[in-house]
């Protein structure tokens, strides 16, 4: 699950949704002259279709399934397809998931990862962004980027209609 706006509800990546990501994945490729190989489009199917954050092993064993699958390679294509803004890793589960919208520089990116289902929610905050900078430029320190993870309870699953 990955919500993109403030307020959004969570929800899953049907295959309609899959097909605006890939589509929203080549054109940020083609717009910028980087290379959306068929090993990073696979990667990036995968994110998209899971409806879950998955790690880089369950990546291997998805795509190894017709063919092996190398981990190094998998992890070279997460690699990319996080520098080119495609995807993001939620470091407290080291799993990853797709982003199908551009972040602005004055954006934090907050992900709320629930502790009962595994679900993420993606948020962007102006608000975040400037408190952080402002804690970081008090002590002398330049962010290169923001990003924060709050574990918690989604409201499905406090409501009790979880996992």
């Amino acid at each position: 699950m990955a919500s993109s706006h403030p307020g959004a509800p969570p929800h899953d990546h049907g295959p309609v949704a899959t097909a605006d990501l890939l589509d929203h994945a080549e054109a940020h490729c083609r717009a910028r002259g980087l290379q959306f190989t068929p090993l990073r489009r696979r990667i990036f199917a995968e994110l998209a279709t899971a409806g879950k954050p998955l790690g880089a092993y369950d990546l291997v064993e998805r795509l190894g399934q017709e063919k092996r699958m190398a981990p190094i390679s998998v992890y070279r294509g997460l690699d990319f397809l996080i520098e080119a803004g495609l995807i993001h890793r939620i470091a407290t589960r080291n799993t990853y998931l797709p982003c199908h919208h551009e972040h602005g520089t004055d954006e934090t990116t907050v992900f709320l990862v629930c502790s009962t289902c595994g679900g993420v929610d993606e948020l962007a905050s102006s608000d975040v962004a400037r408190g952080l900078d402002g804690t970081a430029a008090a002590v002398g320190f330049r962010p290169r980027s923001r990003a924060v993870e709050l574990e918690g309870e989604c409201s499905t699953c406090r409501d009790g209609h979880g996992a």
